[in-house]
């Protein structure tokens, strides 16, 4: 007895030291792991990368920016029934446990013995508080000593951080798969749904993605993925947080995933988006643009820039059209599953409702084509193989355009199209509908160009075209493309000799000018567009209406090229302007953002506008960075609420750069152009328009510039690698650029009232004969025009006419073409200059 007595004493005693010498090495463990232990705390401060998102004036999306696709969402705003779901397969003692879960660390070190040698991953027992600890301040390296600091943060920040707290840092920090981290931004990316929204399919499937994303692909691994949901549903069943009915249901929910980009998402914006993140990332770097969760509000009007492009595009596509067809883009070998050969060719996303398809066969009638199947989401060919009919009508504009001339038009479907052939189709019309299954052939223009719509009072951008599609090419021209304005430029002359002392009734000479232009650069001699006729003495108004080239190089010699860069640098069309009489004429390159920006200044009286394409810039937290509208608003804060105080006034602090008066003049000698000038296309509109055609040299550009009380538009044409056009008055601004404008703006003004341009305070209207300027007799109404005239200023009676020749008979013009004094001119020998 007194043996076993010692025996047992003896184990006691071994049994102490082994347990002491056990809790010495645990201690010493925990001491060893704890002391390079990362500092949990910052976690009360974390600032996940967010995405920064872009709206429309609309607060639709625009676009999204990230590098890694998150939208941080408080733990209030997560809906009970998503907490359940990733409980119940992550974590279901979540709230119990105290960072922990023994029970589970005992099974997976079961299994670890079981699968010993196997080189299978070890099974991990990680509760979500271990997930924070690894997500946020580990790594992912499969160790004991990995999973030993893991549950040592995992305890510490139990005991620091709320539970509430923890779970949201899970729930916002975790990959879901396709790019997207965090709940918010999967619900958006696999539903295009709010959180809110998920049934209960949508969020088990959200809740079975944290361990094995990839493996739970919803279209490459469909089944099991579909198996790993319903073991979600199941175990929301077990621990009663849904009912049986609502889990049978939602087994049945086929697994639908919708594939959204995270481009521009409001159609026809890709170029206005891409702006914008431009103009972001200068403003505040890579880092702050996409991870600062930015919000940011644009000018762009959805229904004004879909307005834009359709009429961009049309106009594109119609002088292309002109051109003749320049055959199919490539060939392919139809043998076989022509559907997926036809997927691997890349087509032009952006330009619905073309589609790419392949001729199939042809006969004289009709040709056969096939679309390009859908990709679903993750890349895979949709299975579905869709055909269609190009009838002879949708081939007939197909001439074959070989070396700069056109065929005959077709007779035959087989005359332009053959098997084989990639194509773009689109569907027919007639009568204006659609005809079911019938299709016509299109080809990409290889002319491009640009528009910009504004407003003109603000200088936002409420629409931006920068070619036919930013898929095929990403460079903007409506803001990167320096092309010649031509004409269009004029208004900018007549503006600086109107605001110093002209008026729209001063005289100036049309006829041939020589200018010798010094060190060896020989004579130049400018020529109007109907080249060898000329108009003799011409009021401004009326030489602006015809755009004549001889009467602007006079008035810019009159008033000097050094003015006139003055006021090409304040209205910013240029920034330097060389004093050559031929940058009058527009010779010098800019770009229709400039050009739209400089008119938005004659259309609002003078005012300087900034362009932007950024109304207001919130940081995560909701505070605003960044407002374009800086006016002062007296009055706008009303403590205490209303009082029968005055009104708020807004005060605008914003540069004149131009005299009310003046911009009021120029703007109605440019509704004389639309009215009874180069652009009366543009009349069609049936609004109150003024605005400018423009045509460079070898018509290697076509442009039209203009704007009503509401919006003002730049527009252009012309190829990439300028080329000629075309020839004659088919190539002008007038003849491409102006019906683009006339069929955007029909759009645009459509529910718009007429309102006239504003008369400033202080504008005398005198009735002129609108052929001499000069004021019109007592009854006399036939030919004559309201004129408008500045304070001091008033048609006189006669006039001396600038440019008539000197005494050595340069830049004159010949007495047989001399207008005599009873036609209403008074010709007078002189200097030149404004009498």
């Amino acid at each position: 007895m007194r043996l076993l007595v010692r025996f047992m004493g003896f184990l006691f005693a071994a049994g102490t030291v082994v347990f002491l010498v056990g809790v010495g090495a645990v201690a010493g463990l925990i001491w060893h792991f704890s002391k390079d232990l990362p500092d949990y705390s910052q976690l009360q401060d974390y600032e996940p990368p967010v995405m920064t998102r872009v709206h429309a004036v609309d607060g639709s999306l625009l676009g999204e920016y990230a590098k890694e696709r998150r939208l941080y969402l408080p733990i209030q705003a997560v809906p009970k029934l998503v907490i359940n779901a990733f409980l119940a397969a992550e974590d279901k003692n979540f709230y119990e446990h105290g960072g922990i879960d023994y029970t589970g660390m005992a099974r997976a070190g079961v299994v670890y013995i079981q699968n010993y040698g196997s080189n299978r991953r070890p099974q991990g027992a990680s509760t979500i508080t271990q997930q924070v600890a690894k997500n946020f301040l580990l790594t992912n390296e499969v160790s004991f000593a990995r999973k030993i600091k893991e549950a040592l943060l995992a305890m510490r920040i139990e005991k620091t951080y709320s539970k509430d707290k923890i779970l949201e840092l899970y729930l916002n920090e975790i990959y879901l798969g396709l790019g997207a981290y965090g709940i918010a931004a999967a619900s958006l990316v696999y539903f295009d749904k709010s959180v809110n929204e998920l049934t209960v399919a949508e969020a088990s499937y959200l809740a079975a993605l944290p361990k094995m994303p990839a493996t739970l692909h919803p279209v490459r691994n469909r089944d099991r993925a579909i198996e790993r949901r319903n073991y979600v549903i199941d175990r929301l069943v077990e621990n009663g947080w849904i009912k049986q009915a609502d889990a049978d249901k939602a087994r049945k929910e086929p697994l639908a995933v919708t594939n959204r980009s995270n481009g521009a998402h409001t159609f026809a914006g890709e170029y206005f988006a891409e702006e914008v993140r431009r103009d972001i990332f200068e403003r505040y770097g890579e880092k702050k643009l996409y991870e600062g969760g930015l919000s940011v509000r644009t000018t762009l009007d959805p229904k004004i820039q879909v307005m834009a492009r359709k009429a961009m595009v049309s106009g594109l596509v119609n002088y292309d059209e002109q051109q003749g067809y320049r055959g199919a883009m490539s060939k392919l070998d139809i043998s076989g599953d022509w559907g997926v050969k036809l997927a691997e060719i890349k087509s032009l996303s952006d330009i619905s409702p073309w589609r790419m398809a392949v001729v199939l066969e042809t006969s004289d009638q009709s040709a056969r084509i096939g679309f390009q199947p859908n990709r679903e989401l993750g890349g895979a060919v949709s299975k579905q193989r869709e055909t269609g009919i190009v009838t002879a009508d949708g081939v007939r504009w197909a001439r074959a355009a070989q070396n700069g001339t056109k065929g005959k038009t077709p007779t035959a479907v087989s005359q332009v199209l053959q098997p084989g052939d990639v194509i773009y189709a689109d569907p027919l019309y007639k009568d204006g509908q659609p005809v079911e299954g019938q299709y016509r052939l299109r080809q990409i223009p290889e002319v491009s160009g640009a528009m910009v719509a504004m407003d003109p009072w603000t200088g936002r951008v409420l629409a931006m075209v920068g070619g036919f599609s930013f898929d095929q090419s990403q460079f903007n021209r409506a803001t990167q493309a320096y092309r010649q304005p031509g004409s269009s430029f004029k208004p900018i002359v007549y503006s600086a000799a109107l605001d110093n002392g002209y008026t729209p009734s001063t005289v100036v000479l049309d006829a041939p000018i020589e200018i010798d232009q010094g060190q060896g650069a020989g004579v130049w001699r400018p020529e109007n567009f109907s080249s060898g006729k000329f108009q003799g003495p011409v009021t401004l108004r009326n030489a602006l209406r015809q755009s004549l080239n001889t009467v602007t190089v006079r008035l810019a010699q009159d008033i000097g090229m050094p003015l006139i860069g003055e006021y090409a640098r304040r209205f910013g069309v240029y920034d330097e302007l060389p004093n050559y009489l031929s940058y009058a004429l527009g010779a010098g390159e800019t770009t229709a953002m400039r050009m739209v920006t400089a008119y938005s200044m004659l259309a609002n009286g003078g005012r300087r506008v900034k362009p932007t394409l950024i109304d207001r810039i919130q940081d995560r937290y909701g505070r605003t960075i960044f407002k374009h509208d800086q006016r002062e608003c007296r009055g706008c804060d009303a403590p205490g609420g209303w009082k029968n105080q005055t009104e708020p006034q807004l005060i605008d602090r914003r540069e004149q750069v131009l005299d009310s008066m003046t911009a009021y003049q120029i703007t109605e000698l440019m509704e004389g152009v639309v009215q009874a000038g180069t652009a009366t296309v543009v009349k069609e509109v049936g609004k109150p328009i003024a605005g400018k055609t423009g045509t460079t040299n070898e018509a290697k550009d076509a442009w039209f510039v203009g704007f009503s009380p509401d919006v003002a538009v730049a527009i252009y044409m012309g190829y990439d690698k300028p080329r000629a056009l075309g020839k004659g008055n088919a190539a002008t601004g007038g003849h491409l650029a102006a019906p683009i404008a006339r069929d955007f703006l029909k759009l645009a003004l459509a529910d718009k009232p007429a309102v006239p341009f504003k008369v400033p305070a202080g504008i005398k209207l005198v009735r002129v004969v609108s052929k001499t300027g000069m004021r019109a007799g007592p009854g006399e109404t036939g030919g004559t025009i309201l004129e408008a005239f500045k304070p001091g200023t008033a048609p006189p009676d006669n006039y001396s006419v600038i440019g008539v020749a000197d005494a050595d008979g340069r830049g004159g013009m010949p007495a047989s073409q001399q207008q005599q004094p009873d036609s209403g001119f008074l010709i007078r020998p002189g200097t030149g200059g404004l009498w």
